[in-house]
């Protein structure tokens, strides 16, 4: 994959755009200014984009909403969440499957509406683990029977801890370690960096590979998920990753900019 560092000229025309949220869009519950008028130009230029995200625990009318509040223009058909993604997973697998599920309303939703079948029950199909900010000790429990008496292992990302006001807490790869450490299976994993969500989306964006950008602030989640899947990527130095760190990264993002201003649609 070529590599070329941008600042403000860009060599590319994108037909398609795959966008990072936090760190990207917004920080917590404040926009990044200059996503505002990067989403708008998308929007005047008819150019199809989707956000992706590894939050399971929202809808994708939640995120939609969240992002309108900011005043970033959008609809709920250009969210794609982790949950949304597994989803799709589990139904290309096995239509009508039954799944015992750790996770937040956005996963059972999403869950539920790929017609899939929520279950308390450790003879299940599929154990699938998304965020959950009410974990107990007897819901890894009955997940980690189920994996033992052979249910498959999903996990909507492996992201093992996550920014909030407050610092960074546990994500959802840790809650996922637990049971995996106790049964020794891993799970399949299906949020960025993983090209299972990565295809989903494209699938949903409806434009070519080669066509296509993925645009983030974490190395590791948003750029390797493109870098994953063969797919250019922008780095903006608006979140997770920093300038300082660019010189680190042993495989370079396509391009990367400051900030979205920088960038050229």
């Amino acid at each position: 994959m070529k590599i070329i560092e941008v600042r403000i000229l860009v060599l590319c025309t994108y037909k398609g755009y795959l966008i990072d949220l936090d760190g990207t869009m917004y920080r917590g519950n404040e926009p990044i200014k200059t996503a505002i008028p990067f989403i708008n130009t998308l929007k005047e230029r008819d150019i199809p984009h989707l956000f992706v995200t590894n939050n399971s625990s929202l809808t994708r009318k939640n995120v939609a909403q969240k992002l309108q509040n900011m005043n970033i223009p959008t609809t709920s058909d250009h969210i794609i969440t982790s949950g949304v993604a597994t989803a799709k997973f589990i139904k290309s697998q096995l239509e009508n499957a039954r799944c015992m599920v750790i996770g937040e309303h956005g996963l059972y939703e999403a869950l539920q509406n790929e017609g899939l079948h929520v279950v308390n029950d450790i003879y299940c199909d599929y154990v699938v683990i998304g965020i959950d900010r009410h974990i107990t000790y007897e819901k890894l429990s009955q997940a980690t029977l189920a994996v033992r008496n052979g249910a498959t292992f999903i996990s909507t990302n492996s992201d093992v801890a996550i920014p909030t006001e407050r610092g960074l807490v546990p994500g959802n790869g840790a809650l996922t370690s637990v049971i995996s450490k106790s049964t020794g299976v891993e799970p399949t994993f299906i949020g960025k960096p993983e090209p299972i969500i990565m295809e989903q989306a494209l699938t949903m964006l409806g434009v070519a590979k080669k066509d296509v950008i993925m645009v983030g602030d974490n190395y590791h989640t948003d750029i390797l998920a493109g870098i994953n899947s063969d797919i250019d990527t922008l780095l903006v130095f608006t979140g997770v990753t920093t300038k300082d760190m660019y010189d680190q990264l042993k495989q370079k993002p396509t391009y990367y900019v400051n900030n979205l201003s920088d960038w050229n649609v």
